[in-house]
């Protein structure tokens, strides 16, 4: 039985911060941590003691975590970034909040006796020699410690506390992985006396120290097990994670201004796909056999009991279920259906987040990803580039920033409007040409989807007054609910790895509100009170008659040769899933590191290789085929006294390893690649459980200093660990589970609609719901025995779940401890 962590997390914004530079301001980003290792880099903001982000994370962690910690720094272009204050966050602090944290919360001093990392192999049994008893303690290896030298590594030793005795390991110089195989033994009889009359329980303690030259040792960490334990358990051994001293971490009471952040965990057991089942077929039900009822279908009973907030999460997962299933048009038909034949003023007609706007919001996300990138980045990335000053609000107009655009010096406010008009026209027109000569990019599975959407909307509103209601309701999930937004914020799509600057910013937010005006067909044109885009009317009603004949052609698709994605993966092998310029360093096992020995390269990633040639039109590629992976992950920066580093390893056809060291730009770069190759390979077999974080360099490696270059990894790998976004492969037990715990949650309030409906409660409830049900088509008399029974078969498929996952429960807690200071 897997399990699966989901760690979603918002950087919103900062306040109060202190001033770092001579300025009086500070250049604040934030760094987040999980367990140590950096999983974000948010962008810096300017000269700003009050900062806003808005960044946001899903990190997939099937091995759990133990801590989260959002670090904000002022970013220096001399020297190194100051530490401004941290926040640091327990995984049973979070969970604690079941609905997640959205708060703000002050920030705390870093304390450097705090920033422990890593783990520690122990083997700790009690022995009987000649009348005495003995404590072994056996301290093999460590791995991952934090590094306290200018090198990036560290000098380790371990010093052991046990009945007033204190023994030492040696110190193992230069590394983080240090191997030991020390065997320490204490006299547990020695001043038994004093030791039985102390009120505390006896411990074993083990600390890692930094060993130093000069100065004093710095602490690496530290473990406390209890005799008692050992004595219970004899085998105690395994990974011990090392903790800090455990100070209180102080509140400065805001003196270092404080974050406001979005936690949500979701911790799950993932049972075996033969206990979802019944589940998925109890949905596909509501598609594959169609009721006249629609509202006692599961699927309507899941929307019912589905809280608002939780609606994206479960449209996201049904529509990867149907996906899986082959059905995802079919289901988006149904929900569309339901939304459409509820709706009686075609001006509200999927304007509210219900479950069908959602599932379709979410659906073009999964599968039209690629699609939208191929439109719309070559004109974002012109706008990045060319960063100029455009305004039409007269009230935001600003001169004197208007000099930059100008050789004569200051423009009027007329030319400054006129200036930016002719640019924002420009733009508009390479937007509006790229999308509507994308009829043939845009993948059939949407088409195929509009084409429905058209269909049922038309028949619902026939009359010629609602001629563009089709039209609209296209438009508005694909220019409002797609394009708009991916427009806005162009990081939050991938499309940039950056937040734009403030003037940029305002460039694609005016673009967005006219991209919005030509999706809504002019229908709200001279409505609003921003009368000040009069100007570009002309260019949205000219715009109209495009956009109508492109959804012509985009819905005149041929709906049965038309297959939908397979199980395991959403892309054709041949689209890229990612692509840019890495640095591959020229060959391995060179005793030299320099930055020669790195060469730029240009990488695509589909589902099926990683290729790379010198630029991405040079004619011959290398190529790496994505079944041979077997491990991907970072590089110790001292390896090759290069940040950002990642290891790729593969296997060729005799078995024989070989590794490919690859270095990114920057730390979310490295994060982005990482989780790319690793959901490229996710179902590769005989991936690797371990591997070396560092490079084998003149005769050893450079992490755990062993000769032996075959010798096992000394650190664990990570290849389900990855960022969560529209790439994910399909899993359909994972996505199954989360469907259930949503029902799980909804159970009261079904039951209570089943309990409704079995009582027959008194006269004027029984008269009051009948006029309730006439009222709704004049529904069969066998309706209420129908919509119990749907009910029932729900709750039943819920029970037989939740004691599926309660026998798992206890089949775990009768296999013991099973050293539960486990990673």
């Amino acid at each position: 039985m897997a399990r699966n962590t989901s760690l979603y997390f918002r950087v919103v914004e900062g306040r109060n911060l202190p001033a770092k530079d001579v300025s009086g301001s500070s250049d604040p980003y934030c760094i987040v941590k999980v367990d140590n290792e950096i999983v974000a880099r948010t962008a810096t903001v300017w000269r700003n003691l009050n900062p806003f982000w808005g960044e946001e994370y899903t990190l997939h962690l099937p091995m759990g975590f133990h801590n989260l910690a959002f670090y904000v720094m002022d970013e220096d272009t001399i020297g190194h970034d100051d530490v401004i204050g941290k926040i640091s966050l327990c995984r049973e602090y979070i969970s604690s909040h079941p609905k997640g944290i959205d708060s703000w919360i002050n920030l705390t001093r870093v304390d450097p006796d705090e920033e422990v990392q890593g783990e520690i192999y122990l083997e700790l049994h009690v022995v009987d020699n000649q009348q005495r008893r003995m404590l072994h303690c056996h301290v093999l290896e460590a791995r991952d410690l934090a590094p306290r030298d200018i090198s990036g590594t560290s000098d380790p030793f371990t010093r052991v506390f046990c009945n007033n005795q204190t023994l030492e390991t040696s110190i193992i110089k230069k590394t983080r992985f240090p191997h030991w195989d020390e065997v320490l033994e204490f006299d547990l009889d020695l001043e038994a006396d004093e030791v039985s009359e102390s009120s505390e329980v006896s411990v074993v303690s083990v600390e890692v120290w930094d060993w130093d030259m000069v100065g004093k040792n710095d602490f690496l960490g530290r473990v406390e097990v209890s005799l008692d334990t050992i004595q219970k358990f004899p085998a105690t051994k395994g990974w011990f994670r090392l903790l800090p001293f455990g100070n209180a971490e102080e509140d400065t009471g805001g003196k270092l201004g404080a974050l406001r952040l979005t936690v949500r965990l979701c911790e799950d057991r993932i049972l075996p796909s033969m206990y979802y089942q019944p589940l998925v077929e109890l949905l596909a039900d509501s598609i594959v056999s169609p009721t006249e009822e629609e509202s006692i279908t599961p699927l309507a009973m899941l929307e019912e009991v589905s809280s608002v907030e939780s609606r994206q999460e479960v449209a996201m997962k049904l529509v990867k279920i149907f996906l899986g299933q082959g059905l995802a048009v079919p289901f988006l038909d149904y929900v569309n259906m339901r939304e459409v034949t509820r709706t009686t003023d075609p001006n509200t007609l999927f304007r509210s987040n219900s479950l069908a706007s959602k599932s379709m919001e979410q659906f073009m996300k999964v599968v039209g990803m690629p699609y939208l990138h191929g439109v719309l980045k070559p004109v974002i990335n012109q706008i990045f580039e060319e960063k100029r000053y455009i305004e039409l609000d007269p009230c935001k107009i600003d001169l004197n920033r208007s000099r930059k655009i100008s050789f004569k010096g200051s423009l009027s406010e007329d030319q400054v409007r006129e200036s930016s008009l002719e640019l924002l026209k420009g733009y508009l027109s390479d937007i509006m040409d790229a999308i509507i000569g994308s009829v043939d990019q845009c993948p059939p599975v949407m088409r195929v989807a509009f084409k429905q959407l058209h269909k049922r909307v038309e028949d619902q509103f026939p009359e010629p007054a609602n001629e563009d209601v089709k039209y609209v309701a296209i438009s508005g999930y694909l220019f409002l609910r797609f394009f708009a937004p991916a427009i806005l914020t162009p990081k939050l799509f991938n499309l940039r790895d950056h937040h734009a600057d403030t003037r940029t910013s305002r460039s694609l937010l005016l673009l967005a509100k006219t991209v919005q005006s030509i999706g809504n067909l002019g229908l709200q044109l001279g409505h609003g009170k921003e009368q000040w885009m009069a100007p570009l009317h002309p260019f949205i009603l000219q715009s109209i008659s495009r956009v109508r004949d492109f959804l012509d052609q985009l819905i005149d698709v041929d709906s049965e040769n038309v297959s939908e994605a397979q199980p395991r993966t959403l892309f054709h092998p041949s689209v890229t899933i990612k692509e840019g310029y890495l640095h591959k360093r020229k060959a391995e096992g060179m005793g030299l590191v320099t930055r020669f020995t790195f060469r730029k390269r240009y990488f695509w990633l589909s589902s099926e290789t990683l290729s790379y040639s010198k630029s991405p039109d040079w004619q011959v590629r290398s190529s790496i085929p994505i079944q041979r992976i077997c491990a991907v992950e970072r590089v110790d920066e001292n390896a090759f006294q290069q940040a950002h580093m990642m290891q790729i390893m593969t296997k060729d056809n005799e078995g024989q390893l070989h590794t490919m060291y690859i270095q990114c730009k920057n730390v979310n770069e490295l994060n982005q690649w990482l989780s790319a190759i690793r959901k490229a390979s996710i179902y590769n077999e005989r991936m690797l459980p371990s591997c070396h974080p560092g490079a084998f360099r003149n005769g050893r490696w450079t992490c755990c200093l062993q000769s032996d270059r075959a010798v096992r990894g000394c650190s664990r790998t990570h290849s389900a660990v990855t960022l969560g976004d529209w790439s994910d492969p399909l899993d359909p037990d994972a996505e199954a589970q989360m469907v259930y715990r949503q029902l799980l949650l909804g159970r009261d309030k079904l039951r209570k609609t089943y309990l409704e409906f079995s009582d027959p409660g008194t006269a004027p409830e029984r008269e009051e719901r009948s006029c309730d049900i006439s009222a709704k088509q004049e529904r069969s008399p066998s309706f209420q025995d129908r919509r119990m029974a749907a009910a029932a078969r729900l709750l039943d498929v819920i029970q037989d779940l939740e004691r599926a996952h309660q026998a798992f429960e206890r089949r775990e807690r009768e296999e013991g401890p099973n050293h539960s200071h486990h990673p």
